[in-house]
């Protein structure tokens, strides 16, 4: 290493170690007061000299809590039904809207507006969507001859609301990564592909998707991560209900923390939250690298 780039990598580490430094901090620190706070038999609204050390009980009882699997179920089938969707859909609609298409700036911003809506506003207004004497939904269905459901208070039925409400909502983001990927790709490729008598579905599938396989696995571990960390609308639209049909982990982590004031436990939960998450991020990077290689084989 030559003297100009052993400056240049200290001038590099000069600007960025301040921000390396605050994220480091940042994201580590909260994690360790959880796993902290998970050895402490602890209640809000108490000082801290007066918690009490509680060891692993905290993990015992929480892995040995039946309505936390539950919760723990009931959120890997969300997300894997909402985040499936949803990448489908939002690739679907930007390999139809890349092209030339007359009103296209209009679409794209239709689009992407669910997406800017706050989520206690996106859980009142399926709320009232979904409302069993008023609700529009139900509205629609008695045009078609069709009986009025109880939306949210079949357990059925209020888990395909809240995926709905999701798949409304964060289709827009798989939209916009996936259309500003396609934005990215060499055309020179593309018209080669054509000259040699591909058609869109193998130009599709053989090339625009590989090239764009580091977008799509950003993406799609992105959207796994908010899928388990839903809160704002379930906790507007169902509160976990009816029953525990729809509490996921972290609206079962509320209730335990704020409603059964067992912060230990909760913090306990939080954890394994955590944890989950990083598997299936890992899971999700892991399987994109296939795609990514093939991109390096083209």
């Amino acid at each position: 290493m030559t003297i100009d780039s052993r400056s240049n990598t200290r001038t590099a580490w000069f600007f960025v170690l301040p921000a390396v430094i605050i994220m480091f901090v940042a994201c580590l620190y909260p994690v360790l007061s959880a796993v902290r706070l998970g050895f402490y038999d602890w209640s809000m609204g108490t000082p801290w000299a007066q918690a009490k050390w509680s060891g692993w009980d905290s993990f015992e009882i929480v892995f040995t809590d039946p309505a936390m699997w539950r919760s723990l179920w009931t959120t890997l089938e969300f997300a894997a039904i909402s985040v499936s969707a949803e990448m489908f859909l939002g690739i679907a609609l930007a390999l139809a809207l890349e092209g030339h298409i007359r009103g296209m700036a209009f679409f794209r911003t239709l689009f992407i507006l669910p997406m800017m809506v706050a989520p206690i506003a996106v859980g009142l207004t399926w709320r009232y969507l979904f409302d069993a004497q008023f609700g529009l939904v139900n509205a629609v269905l008695a045009v078609f001859d069709i009986a009025a459901k109880g939306w949210l208070a079949d357990e059925t039925l209020a888990f395909a609301a809240i995926i709905v409400s999701d798949i409304w909502q964060w289709t827009p983001f798989v939209f916009i990564m996936v259309i500003a990927g396609l934005a990215g790709v060499d055309s020179t490729v593309l018209e080669a592909a054509r000259i040699d008598g591909a058609r869109w579905w193998t130009i599709t599938r053989r090339v625009k998707l590989p090239m764009i396989a580091h977008v799509l696995a950003i993406t799609l571990v992105m959207r796994l991560i908010d899928a388990f960390r839903v809160l704002e609308v379930i906790y507007v639209l169902t509160f976990g209900g009816p029953g525990d049909s729809t509490e996921v982990l972290s609206m079962h982590i509320y209730k335990t923390a704020f409603i059964g004031q067992k912060l230990g436990a909760a913090s306990a939960i939080s954890v394994l939250l955590l944890v989950v998450v990083m598997f299936l991020t890992w899971l999700a990077l892991l399987m994109s690298n296939p795609l990514a290689d093939g991109e390096n084989g083209q």
